[in-house]
């Protein structure tokens, strides 16, 4: 027994160098492979692929009419970006100016090197940046000039008139920490130079979307959201909330109540823009041109559709089975 142990002593060193030496093979194959592999990607350098990147957030998103492989992408806390092939590469064209934060941008129908910028991310948490006006570019967004509405803080919407370039239309949300301020629908039939309000409500209920008939723009839909943040809570919602419709090109308003929650709807109607704008937006324009919204979606089980139990979801769902608006 004492010899058979010795054997197996003895023997012990020679595996261990065997094992020693094939570990050292396979560590130079591994290292000749990294070194291949090194020398390979070394011609595949890092780069961004899209603001998003840089941003987090899209506000908003606006393709020239003509040149389809140009595009103009608002970031909700990131500026503006501008590509001219699809995507492949972005160049940031707002970063000169007084704000970080935006809520839209539009090109003008008519002559797509003016592009109008609306700042001031059109939401409403704690984390949100504010806005300086609104900026508009004649030259496809290689300078700006702030044409005014400072105090708006937060634009929900820009619209530009499709027959006449100096007519434009801007949906201010107005401040959300206080009250007052740019706040309501306003228009320009100058081009900007000047600025009226042609729908105010109050001084805590802004406009957070407005949208042009398809077939004739003095046909206006506006949507009314009322909404005041505080460092304790959010009111989110109130009676001045609600849909407006013109007829004669913002001149005059009439709130509109057929088909929609009666009664205080809290976010009901800021809800509702969503609505507005698919009804009238032809589906392919739909699909480039969105907002994020922070809306809870209903679930599915069973085949069921199951409503979330917060308290406004009833109102929300129900206007999504609403007839077309009149």
């Amino acid at each position: 027994m004492k010899e058979r142990k010795t054997r197996k002593l003895t023997a012990s060193p020679h595996r261990f160098v065997s094992c020693a030496m094939s570990l050292l093979a396979l560590v130079c194959i591994s290292s000749a492979a990294d070194q291949a592999a090194g020398e390979a990607a070394g011609g595949l350098p890092l780069r961004g692929i899209g603001p998003a990147f840089m941003g987090g957030r899209i506000a908003d998103i606006d393709v020239h009419p003509h040149e389809k492989n140009t595009w103009y992408v608002a970031v909700g806390s990131g500026g503006v970006w501008k590509t001219t092939n699809a995507g492949t590469t972005w160049q940031p064209v707002f970063d000169a100016e007084g704000s970080y934060s935006i809520g839209d941008v539009t090109i003008d129908p008519l002559n797509p090197d003016v592009v109008w910028v609306g700042t001031g991310e059109n939401v409403s948490g704690r984390h949100v940046g504010w806005g300086d006006g609104v900026y508009k570019s004649v030259n496809g967004g290689q300078t700006w000039t702030n044409m005014g509405l400072q105090a708006s803080e937060h634009i929900g919407n820009i619209l530009v008139d499709p027959r006449d370039s100096d007519r434009v239309f801007v949906a201010a949300e107005g401040p959300l920490w206080s009250a007052g301020g740019d706040r309501g629908l306003y228009r320009t039939t100058d081009g900007g130079q000047t600025w009226e309000p042609v729908l105010q409500i109050d001084e805590d209920t802004g406009i957070t979307d407005v949208e042009f008939h398809p077939g004739n723009p003095d046909v206006i839909y506006a949507a009314a959201y009322q909404r005041r943040r505080h460092v304790w809570g959010l009111m989110a919602g109130g009676p001045g909330g609600g849909i407006y419709k013109s007829t004669n090109g913002g001149d005059s308003w009439e709130k509109l109540s057929r088909g929609l929650p009666a009664g205080t709807s809290a976010r009901s109607a800021w809800r509702s823009r969503r609505r507005i704008r698919d009804s009238f937006t032809p589906r392919s324009r739909r699909m480039t041109r969105t907002r994020a919204s922070t809306a809870q979606k209903t679930r599915v089980k069973a085949g069921k559709r199951q409503t979330p139990t917060f308290p406004m979801a009833q109102a929300r769902i129900t206007t999504r089975k609403l007839p077309l608006l009149r």
